[in-house]
């Protein structure tokens, strides 16, 4: 079980340098900062199976796993854990390929005690800050989460980490990874189409929408609907269509485009209007509208819920 050190700020240093840690230690020490060592990125995923750090402060330049391929794995386990990279490498397509594994800052050796305390202190209380942020979204059952514009997952609420880990877990066999989806589905997005992100062997979806932008970099995105509490089987049994075409018309009653149903249901756009075509007269509807008020007058006469807004 993961644990902190109760009252301390915890700092993993990894870092494959007698010289570098000796220094590192001794001044987090006197600071009284724990301090936990790792001599490479392997070893620092193995002290992540047991503790959260407040911060990791990572070499580069490393046997086994390097601080670049390190950063990554953390980032993927530790969205908000911050992490410093300290290293002899000074050129600038280091510092963007660090900043592009993930990490937060970026200090050139040697390293100067007074100046890297400084950057603990900023870094924890940002996090901290932030932490507490997300804690009151999720009181207020605010499913938020952040990515760049490539999809990547900067950080998110603990109620939305958790649908969304849902989502990857669920996804049907060769879906698209949810960075991409995202990535792809961002620009539309910020024009105000929502995101319907299926759920495999399940009539619960989950439909992101865009808030804002917080920062250059920084999208902030919400989980609209978590649930859909409305069974299709009741539009199969009602209207006689099948079971597909009970999907396409429970999602078609409440406002979906052709295209946004084709995302929830993992089909093409063209085998939902196919789906439509075979639906109009088997319900006595003429066109989408006449069929999505049949559909939804079945669901009232049925008396249960509709999904959340």
């Amino acid at each position: 079980m993961k644990h902190k050190f109760k009252g301390k700020t915890t700092v993993l240093v990894v870092d494959d340098s007698p010289d570098s840690l000796g220094m590192i230690n001794l001044a987090l020490d006197e600071a009284g900062i724990a301090v936990l060592v790792a001599l490479n990125g392997q070893q620092a995923m193995n002290v992540l199976e047991q503790v959260t750090p407040d911060v990791i402060l990572m070499d580069a330049v490393m046997p086994v796993m390097d601080g670049f391929e390190c950063a990554r794995e953390v980032r993927r386990k530790l969205p908000l854990t911050p992490i410093i990279f300290m290293t002899g490498l000074s050129e600038v397509e280091h510092i963007v390929k660090a900043f592009d594994a993930g990490g937060n800052d970026y200090i050139v050796k040697p390293i100067h005690p007074e100046e890297l305390l400084v950057r603990i202190q900023q870094h924890t209380q940002s996090t901290r800050m932030l932490m507490e942020a997300r804690n009151v979204l999720d009181a207020m059952r605010q499913y938020v989460f952040c990515v760049d514009r490539r999809g990547r997952l900067l950080w998110a609420t603990p109620e939305a980490q958790a649908l969304l880990d849902r989502y990857r877990h669920s996804a049907a066999d060769g879906a698209v990874e949810l960075g991409d989806r995202l990535r792809r589905w961002l620009p539309t997005g910020q024009a105000g189409h929502n995101l319907a992100l299926p759920l495999r062997g399940a009539e619960r979806r989950l439909t992101v929408c865009y808030f804002k932008q917080s920062g250059e970099d920084e999208y902030l995105l919400k989980i609209q609907s978590p649930d859909v509490e409305i069974d299709p089987a009741v539009l199969e049994d009602s209207l006689s269509v099948t079971t597909r075409e009970a999907e396409v018309l429970l999602w078609l009653a409440h406002g979906k485009t052709n295209r946004e149903i084709a995302e929830i249901l993992g089909m093409s756009p063209r085998t939902v209007n196919k789906h439509l075509e075979q639906i109009y007269p088997k319900i006595g509807a003429s066109n989408r509208t006449a069929a999505a008020s049949v559909a939804i007058q079945t669901i009232l006469g049925e008396r249960i819920g509709q999904p959340e807004s």
